[in-house]
């Protein structure tokens, strides 16, 4: 029961960024500051949430990238003047879907 809260919570952040990003492209992405930050936020909250799950739930669900979850929140915690924007819009374009649809899998 935990674990499905702490996905829901995932998922609210993934939807967060998504909807901050919803028509935007690299460009506008990278020019809004305001963007930017709370999307790095959102994302560095989803690796927070990632350290709350039990490793045992963890390994039963090795299908979602949980350890890159993680990583990613260090990365931006501990070097946030150094982050990869390219790297974080790749993120967002690429991989929040996908993980959106794999993490509502694990809540049916």
């Amino acid at each position: 029961m935990k674990s499905q809260k702490t996905i829901l919570k995932i998922i609210n952040y993934i939807d967060s960024v998504l909807k901050y990003t919803n028509n935007v492209d690299y460009t506008g992405f990278r020019n809004n500051n305001m963007m930017v930050e709370a999307c790095v936020f959102n994302l560095s909250q989803i690796g927070e949430l990632v350290n709350k799950l039990d490793n045992e739930y963890i390994l039963e669900h090795s299908e979602i990238p949980w350890f890159k979850m993680r990583g990613l929140r260090n990365r931006i915690v501990h070097d946030y003047e150094g982050i990869n924007l390219n790297l974080i819009w790749e993120i967002i374009e690429l991989d929040l879907g996908i993980l959106k649809e794999q993490l509502l899998e694990l809540t049916n």
